[in-house]
């Protein structure tokens, strides 16, 4: 059976100082920040998945936005160059970390850029955000490595959000879900439901129809219980500050073998 891990990284002590690229900085929190990150770890160990906490970039503000570095399809870790060149020493811990685990690892390399929010998988399709983060070289790095392996990738326009996952997710049966106002061409999904909330477009599926869900999305998560689903509702408020959502805090890894 496969285990199902997920990498975490804790806070940096100058989160505040993180990047805002499409909304007004505000006043983070800290302190505050930490007791959600730790709340979001536990609701991911409480709902079955073996945490495994790569070693903190205090220097690097935005580095508990661990997904932004590492993209993992099958066994393959894909480590990233992120866009932002501040954010680019957060990458080699985590190298480090998913080969301990026994993944192969691969690399995106200059001139591609490629953060790992931009990076939505359904299935066998890899959805890969071209926008402000992510530019074409590193589109053609990620189809370079998992068109190999059975992927199809996917460029999808990204101008509104950061990133691709900053405007939609998927739903365990593929449908992609995402509030209208901040999606570029939702055509491009064949499946697709619209939400009534900006932050509603971030699930993460923890299994057995349980989404992982930020509490300030309240309409979105009653909706989605209407659809089935079971919402695990957690407060990141203080990291929304900074544009990230729950799927940013964690890289989930289903398919290593315990």
């Amino acid at each position: 059976m496969p285990s199902k891990k997920a990498l975490v990284r804790r806070p940096s002590p100058r989160l505040a100082e993180g990047m805002v690229t499409h909304i007004e900085r505000e006043k983070v929190d800290v302190d505050k920040a930490t007791e959600q990150w730790e709340a979001y770890v536990e609701a991911l160990r409480t709902h079955g998945w073996e945490t495994v906490e790569v070693e903190p970039a205090d220097d690097c503000p935005d580095s508990v936005f661990v997904e932004d570095t590492v993209v993992m399809y099958k066994n393959v870790a894909l480590i990233t160059r992120p866009g932002a060149e501040a954010r680019r020493p957060e990458t080699a811990a985590v190298e480090e970390e998913v080969a301990s685990l026994g993944c192969s690892v691969n690399w995106i390399w200059e001139p591609g850029t490629l953060d790992g929010g931009d990076v939505l998988k359904v299935g066998d399709t890899i959805y890969v955000g071209r926008g402000g983060r992510t530019n074409a070289a590193g589109v053609q790095q990620v189809r370079a490595a998992f068109e190999p392996l059975g992927a199809r990738v996917v460029a999808v326009p990204v101008s509104k959000v950061l990133h691709l996952k900053s405007a939609v997710t998927a739903l365990p049966d593929g449908t992609v879900i995402g509030h209208i106002p901040k999606i570029d061409r939702p055509s491009l999904f064949p499946r697709f439901l619209s939400v009534p909330e900006e932050a509603g477009g971030h699930v993460v599926l923890l299994g057995e129809h349980k989404l992982l869900i930020s509490a300030s999305a309240p309409k979105t998560a009653e909706l989605l219980s209407d659809l089935g689903h079971e919402p695990v509702v957690v407060d990141i408020s203080e990291f929304e500050k900074l544009e990230g959502c729950v799927t940013c805090l964690s890289v989930r890894m289903r398919e290593l073998y315990a």
